[in-house]
């Protein structure tokens, strides 16, 4: 499971919709943009040219990165999500003791978001709450290899 991509049906939307926009009005803009630097003239000299080459190469790299994950990846179902055990596209909340609750959704690799309160299923905590039950503790083992305990106080 390790080395498969998975993505739930929100994740490959997003990253669908992220592509037609790279594909679509960047894509232009960025053509635009060259367009504009080379009638400037002189190209070894034209950090507007420079510039709009680079941001060309981030883009095709990233439409490359994207295709290559959506070609790849394994779409979870939400049919086979249940609320007894932990799995990829469920919201969990959790607490370690003496902190605060935190609600969690997990997600695969590609599509984890800090900001957004999504983990991956790979991460240390994503991995120490797969498969878990509602008042299981997960020992979470962290980079730097402090343990913490976390109670699963509710899946969604």
């Amino acid at each position: 499971m390790n080395n498969q991509i998975i993505l739930t049906p929100t994740g490959k939307a997003q990253l669908e919709a992220e592509l037609a926009e790279l594909k679509g009005p960047m894509r232009d803009d960025l053509s635009r943009r060259l367009k504009s630097a080379i009638e400037m003239g002189d190209l070894s000299e034209n950090a507007d040219y420079r510039a709009a080459k680079e941001d060309q190469g981030f883009l095709e790299g990233r439409i490359m990165e994207i295709e290559a994950i959506l070609y790849n990846a394994e779409v979870t179902d939400g049919a086979e999500l249940d609320n007894i055990s932990v799995q990829i596209g469920n919201r969990v909340t959790i607490q370690e003791q003496g902190e605060s609750e935190e609600t969690w959704t997990l997600v695969g690799a590609a599509e984890a978001d800090v900001k957004n309160q999504k983990i991956s299923y790979l991460s240390p905590i994503g991995s120490a709450l797969i498969n878990k039950k509602e008042g299981d503790l997960a020992e979470v083992t962290l980079p730097g290899g402090m343990k913490i305990v976390c109670k699963i106080l509710k899946i969604e």
